[in-house]
């Protein structure tokens, strides 16, 4: 792998951070935080109740929170990891704000998820007018991945 790999991730609970974090390592990656501006609580994640920020956010699909920081060098990577836990049986909205806030042209994108119980489901085809230059290479479950099983993955998708 000779491309410069970025894995940014956003991460409510710090699970899908632990797993972000073992791939960065397996890929030999940089690591980015995506950051609400406004941090969720844990009243914002109660997605049994139907007026929880989240339960709005994923029920507008012009919902787009603010991101706290940026990449400052985005056009040094030649492929970006995006991970995020699956809400809803997709992306959180905050993961559009990430790609619509980027130029990802030419750029290799690979999702990653965790999730509590449900798949990536149609999340690519979600996500890809968000960034309809870059190249997207599917995506993939990491729940309880080991690093050498996540190098087996990165090295599989060609980067």
């Amino acid at each position: 792998m000779s491309k410069k790999i970025l894995v940014a991730y956003f991460s409510a609970s710090g699970t899908t951070k632990k797993a972000a974090s073992l791939l960065a390592k397996a890929a030999n990656a940089d690591l980015f935080e995506i950051e609400p501006k406004t941090p969720y609580t844990s009243a914002d994640l109660n997605w049994m109740d139907k007026k929880s920020r989240s339960t709005l956010e994923m029920k507008d699909p012009a919902s787009r929170p603010e991101i706290a920081s940026r990449v400052a060098n985005l056009g040094d990577y030649d492929a970006v990891f995006i991970g995020f836990p699956v809400w809803w049986y997709t992306a959180p909205t905050i993961i559009k704000t990430f790609l619509e806030s980027y130029d990802f042209s030419g750029k290799e994108i690979v999702l990653f998820a965790t999730s509590g119980g449900s798949g990536l489901g149609a999340t690519v085809d979600a996500l890809r007018p968000c960034a309809p230059h870059a190249v997207f290479k599917g995506g993939k479950l990491i729940n309880g991945a080991t690093e050498s099983s996540l190098k087996a993955w990165v090295e599989s998708l060609n980067l």
